[in-house]
């Protein structure tokens, strides 16, 4: 039976923290504060939402709710958020993605301050963590893989990481994280030839594939630590489930994430911390 990786812990670790650097914060009369956009009801958004509403109420930040009707348009949208990138009193902002087809998601993406990008989504972000510079933020949930290997002690300088997947928001970023830590990565996507026989080598399997119990046991190994970053709803099954086929992956691994429970615990987590460190470096600035 494999050791699980629970996000709760990893979580309380950050979140304490964030409580800290928050009431030093308000000491000095200042309160973090994230803007979060969200157009239409789509469920996954909302959830998402609820989630962010509690953690910030945890942590002691103020979150504003921009909440715009699908059919908004992209001169009202675009004319709130940079209302939101001047503002001083905000220090991160939330765009939940992808918006209706109308908005080009590149220019969306590069519409919002990058000091106060707080999800990584940005070119200049994605520049950060690409160079190792000091440049805006990783994507939250590529930042939460790493934060969960490294509270689990799980080593990653020296051992051989697949990950499965290559988007701009999990795939790409969490490879430059685990390079910037001296690993040795392998990307594996839909084109690579005998994905699994090549994730099966790995000491470090990261799942990212966004298509739900599609990593079987012919993946890993024994000694494997699996991190499945993929949620989603299984109709069928009535529950949350990852990329990862868990009961038939979990008895052959040396550790796995659950979900729910694993990394997705730990990405709001790292969101609002970003949200405190952009508060802390625009205090610097002035």
């Amino acid at each position: 039976m494999a050791d699980l990786l629970k996000g709760k812990p990893v979580a309380d670790a950050i979140d304490l923290k964030i409580c800290e650097e928050t009431e030093s914060l308000k000491e000095k009369g200042i309160i973090p504060a994230l803007a979060v956009f969200r157009v239409g009801e789509r469920d996954d958004d909302l959830s998402y939402e609820k989630g962010i509403q509690k953690k910030c109420e945890k942590t002691g930040i103020r979150m504003i709710s921009n909440v715009f009707p699908e059919n908004v348009s992209e001169e009202e949208f675009y004319q709130k958020l940079q209302e939101a990138n001047k503002d001083p009193m905000i220090h991160g902002i939330l765009v939940f993605r992808p918006l209706p087809g109308r908005f080009d998601d590149e220019v969306l993406r590069n519409s919002i301050n990058p000091l106060k990008d707080i999800d990584g989504c940005s070119d200049l972000s994605l520049a950060g963590v690409f160079t190792g510079k000091s440049l805006g933020f990783a994507p939250c949930t590529a930042q939460a893989v790493m934060e969960i290997l490294n509270y689990y002690g799980v080593p990653v300088e020296g051992n051989n990481v697949t990950v499965l997947g290559r988007s701009l928001v999990i795939g790409k970023p969490v490879s430059m994280l685990l390079v910037k830590q001296n690993a040795t990565v392998t990307i594996c996507h839909t084109r690579t030839r005998n994905a699994a026989q090549i994730a099966s080598k790995a000491d470090i399997l990261i799942c990212s594939t966004g298509q739900m119990e599609s990593i079987t046991a012919d993946y890993v190994n024994e000694n494997q630590t699996v991190i499945d970053v993929g949620i989603g709803w299984n109709e069928e099954k009535q529950k949350l489930c990852g990329d990862v086929l868990f009961d038939q992956v979990e008895p052959y691994v040396k550790r796995i994430t659950p979900v729910p429970g694993g990394v997705g615990s730990v990405t709001v987590s790292i969101l609002c911390q970003h949200v405190i460190e952009a508060c802390i470096r625009s205090q610097k600035q002035e």
